[in-house]
């Protein structure tokens, strides 16, 4: 009877949890996704609000739970319950429940976003995942950045910690196609990236008078984070395109930052807003596939003048190559235009390289001649742009040689040699007869 009741209550369990697994991310639809906010404090609900209801306004479901939760989980029976985590937590020691450094990357490996805000109370947890994604935060937990040229001149205590930073990535992908206008409010800790993980962004950098420093003490010798090394704000886009957002300051999406006036110090004009929300926005939208995502369909060959796909080419034959490649707008999928896509007849090296046309609606195509050369070849389209989804594809077709009746009958280049045997035979026709009856 116990084991009946146990069967029972499994059932009753997996399918209560099916209607959440059914939120996970969905190619189809990249932007219909579920969130998972870990907060040290519920109170920054209220204090990050304008934050969290972008986020649900653009159809995200955020689960908001305190990062000690002792019934912390990313997934259950094998499955992840959501599809981006937002780490809003810099002072967590340890994560509770079944969450910890591991979990957080094993998610990341799985292809899920992550969002990272630490500021001066940053734990030596959260500065370990940082570390893991490829940056790395200033060591010195008392040290802020510092700018006594790029401060905010409204609010500043005499310390200089309160920056307007302006030096943005160059990437409508990555932050839009409207120019963020007004400098970006940062107050909190610096970092830099890690020289060997190539897949590293800076969005925003310090100025190049800004320092890592005790803004408290004086320096007693050369901080180790000075001018542009010092980043402010990174995204990194995984190979398996996951994409994680790090930045040393929570208060940068704080309600208070985002309604703030803002002048920077040298310059006499003054904002009535700082571009606090809008670069968070957009450049949110980027962390959780709404901007910046393709996907690419149809993928088709044939030889010219046919519709069919052959299941195999002769060296020599012309054929046409087709895919069609979009891009989520975040609502729907887009023509994606872009003049650099090109694809390659491979077989250990590619023997053809070829940029597709476009026809401005998503379809890119090409012509080409099979190489002389018979064995089996692959279509591969691999397509890497900065602030894009990464594309490979791969269709695999063998190449055959000629048949022996599938020669030329007379060969154009050889007619001198046909030339020279007719010759050969008509002279010794020719001098037999002489031979035979001269005398």
């Amino acid at each position: 009877m116990a084991r009946s009741n146990f069967s029972v209550l499994t059932i009753l369990s997996v399918t209560l949890l099916l209607p959440v697994l059914s939120l996970s991310f969905s190619p189809d639809s990249p932007s219909d996704r579920r969130l998972l906010v870990l907060l040290d404090d519920l109170s920054l609900k209220s204090s990050l609000s304008i934050f969290f209801n972008s986020l649900k306004s653009r159809g995200f479901d955020l689960d908001f739970k305190l990062a000690d939760d002792p019934k912390l989980a990313l997934q259950r029976y094998g499955q992840y319950l959501y599809d981006g985590l937002i780490l809003f937590s810099p002072s967590i020691e340890r994560f509770g429940g079944t969450l910890d450094l591991a979990a957080v990357l094993d998610f990341v490996d799985s292809g899920h976003d992550l969002l990272i805000a630490a500021d001066s109370s940053a734990s030596d947890l959260i500065k370990s995942v940082a570390t893991e994604c490829g940056v790395d935060f200033d060591e010195d937990p008392s040290a802020l950045v510092i700018d006594h040229k790029s401060y905010a001149v409204a609010g500043t205590e005499g310390d200089h910690t309160l920056i307007a930073a302006d030096d943005f990535i160059e990437s409508d992908v990555l932050l839009g196609k409207n120019k963020i206008e007004a400098p970006v409010l940062f107050k909190g800790i610096a970092h830099s990236l890690n020289a060997a993980n190539t897949l590293v962004l800076k969005v925003l950098s310090a100025s190049p008078s800004a320092y890592s420093a005790n803004p408290s003490s004086k320096l007693s010798s050369p901080p180790s984070l000075t001018g542009s090394s010092i980043s402010l704000v990174s995204v990194i886009q995984a190979r398996n395109n996951a994409r994680i957002m790090i930045t040393g300051s929570l208060d940068m999406f704080s309600n208070r930052f985002f309604r703030s006036s803002v002048q920077k110090a040298g310059s006499p004009k003054k904002y009535d807003k700082s571009g606090n929300e809008q670069f968070v926005t957009e450049l949110s939208k980027w962390v959780f596939h709404e901007r910046g995502h393709l996907k690419a369909v149809n993928l088709r060959h044939n030889k010219a003048g046919e519709t069919d796909e052959p299941a195999m080419y002769r060296i020599k034959d012309d054929l046409d190559f087709s895919v069609e490649i979009y891009e989520w707008s975040g609502k729907s999928w887009e023509p994606y235009v872009a003049d650099d896509v090109q694809v390659q007849f491979y077989m250990m090296s590619p023997y053809v390289l070829k940029t597709l046309s476009n026809d401005k609606k998503g379809l890119y195509h090409t012509s080409f001649k099979v190489p002389d050369v018979y064995g089996v070849f692959q279509f591969k389209v691999e397509y890497n742009r900065l602030g894009y989804t990464s594309l490979l594809l791969s269709k695999q077709i063998p190449v055959r040689p000629f048949r022996h009746n599938e020669y030329e009958r007379f060969i154009t280049a050889a007619f001198p040699y046909y030339g020279a045997s007719f010759t050969m035979m008509a002279g010794f026709f020719i001098f037999s007869f002489v031979y035979l009856y001269h005398k």
